[in-house]
């Protein structure tokens, strides 16, 4: 009927998912170090350009720099570890997008080359310019969701408790 399985054979199990785990007290409730943060709402929050914890105040203060803490809710983002990883999707999305868009262009209607390259080059410019900021808040949220590169402290919320 039911053969019960050896100890070793549970270790190799994936581990149950964890919810968010909160420590009730009778002011707030404050979230358990390692407690999971939601990722979609941060990387939209990201991609829009915002705070990845409360959505309200700008992450950047200038075309790619990362602010060192959000000015509405105070939250560290100087953690960030964004380096070459949306530089490289942008060229992977503007690249995957025009590449199909000029050989249907050129098979179709045949341009002037310096047509095309007028025409595609600004596309590529601009396409890349406005997919860039938007790529590393997106990146800059979902490392603070998953608690990379020290944005692991607990959350306290608006409400810090006081000692």
């Amino acid at each position: 009927k039911g053969r019960a399985l050896p100890l070793w054979s549970r270790a190799f199990r994936p581990a149950p998912a964890r919810k968010e785990a909160l420590r009730m007290t009778s002011e707030t409730a404050i979230p358990i170090e390692g407690a999971e943060r939601p990722v979609k709402p941060a990387m939209l929050r990201g991609w829009r350009r915002r705070c990845p914890k409360c959505g309200a105040g700008p992450m950047f203060r200038g075309y790619l720099k990362v602010r060192d803490a959000c000015p509405v809710c105070g939250q560290e983002l100087h953690h960030h570890r964004a380096d070459d990883g949306p530089a490289y999707l942008t060229i992977l999305i503007v690249g995957h997008l025009l590449a199909p868009i000029i050989m249907i262009v050129y098979s179709t209607w045949r341009p002037e080359p310096w047509t095309m390259v007028a025409i595609f080059s600004t596309g590529t410019v601009a396409l890349s310019l406005y997919l860039l900021p938007r790529l590393k808040g997106a990146f800059v949220a979902l490392q603070w969701a998953k608690r990379m590169h020290g944005f692991g402290a607990p959350d306290l919320g608006a409400a810090q408790l006081d000692d």
